[in-house]
């Protein structure tokens, strides 16, 4: 996900659940068994779109999508898109049969949902993941079968107890949500990526693929210094999830297009490998951004964008 600066990301939650920015995380198969079973039974591909960027266009018009989650999905799903991420709601988890309820009433499906979590605290991480994967049963139960996690920073580089720490406790929660049928993919934002993405790797080179997974934030991994084509080398038998946005001269674009990244390479690599597609646009807005289209135009562009160049 993805607020202009780290992880303090955002999401949107259920429409009467408040909205902040941190809990916007509040407003609102990988490979298959040999090369020959893959080509012969492509995983399925959907696509869908973030909340967080939707709410940042509405609150530019001083509305709040919180209040209007329906409408949003509504467009959301005239524009093309086959689900709509939000915030697991960890502290009222009857909520996220409420937000599954929501999409379906749409037309739209329940596929992803992202959370974050202090993970890396050893006096902590053991209460988090359990609410987590109590939170994860209801979210299962009401379809959700993919669940996005962007551990906390910390406001600087996590020191390696901390990182062992989180390890661990994120090697347990991928345990306990592959057990429920639900995939973990591990997040990123720029304070993961510091010092030659030592947070980011130590995330997937201690923990077990199959367990432990990547939703793969093109554009947060891409300014964090590893480009796609490594990205995919490591770890693209582990993804789960995609995160889609795109840049020119480094500013975030206000749709996808060509710009910074190359998705048509990206694009070759996933059918050539056969990787999983579920791909989760998410525009969002910096400081520089230039917006000249609706929400919903950029949305819909991208939603084009996403069936020209990746094939779904």
């Amino acid at each position: 996900m993805n607020g202009p600066a780290d992880s303090s990301r955002r999401t949107v939650q259920p429409a009467h659940m408040g909205v902040t920015r941190r809990h916007f995380l509040g407003a609102v198969g990988a490979f298959t068994m040999g090369s020959s079973l893959r080509a012969a039974s492509p995983p399925e591909a959907l696509v869908g779109t973030q909340l967080y960027g939707w709410g940042q266009y509405w609150e530019r018009e001083g509305k709040d999508i919180g209040t209007e989650l329906d409408r949003v999905l509504g467009l959301i799903r005239d524009c093309g898109y086959d689900y709509a991420e939000s915030s697991l709601a960890v502290d009222r988890p009857e909520e996220n049969a409420v937000f599954a309820a929501k999409l379906k009433s749409r037309g739209l499906r329940a596929v992803s949902l992202y959370t974050g979590g202090r993970f890396h605290e050893a006096d902590h991480w053991e209460a988090r993941v359990r609410q987590t994967v109590q939170a994860a049963k209801s979210a299962r139960e009401a379809g959700f079968r993919i669940l996005v996690c962007n551990p906390d920073p910390v406001g600087r580089e996590k020191t390696a107890e901390e990182l062992k720490v989180q390890v661990r406790a994120l090697a347990l929660l991928g345990k306990e949500l592959k057990s429920l049928g639900i995939q973990l993919g591990i997040h990123h934002h720029t304070p993961e990526m510091a010092s030659r993405a030592r947070e980011f790797h130590s995330n997937f080179q201690q923990t077990q693929s199959g367990e432990v997974d990547f939703c793969y934030d093109v554009h947060w991994v891409y300014r964090g210094g590893v480009a796609p084509d490594e990205a995919l080398r490591l770890y693209g038998d582990r993804v789960v999830s995609w995160h889609l946005r795109q840049s020119r001269a480094k500013i975030w674009w206000e749709d996808l297009d060509e710009g910074d990244i190359d998705y048509a390479a990206i694009g070759r690599t996933v059918r050539e490998r056969q990787l999983v597609r579920n791909f989760t646009v998410e525009l969002a807005l910096e400081k520089g951004t230039q917006v000249t289209r609706t929400v919903v135009e950029n949305h819909r562009r991208s939603r084009d964008f996403v069936r020209r160049i990746l094939g779904a």
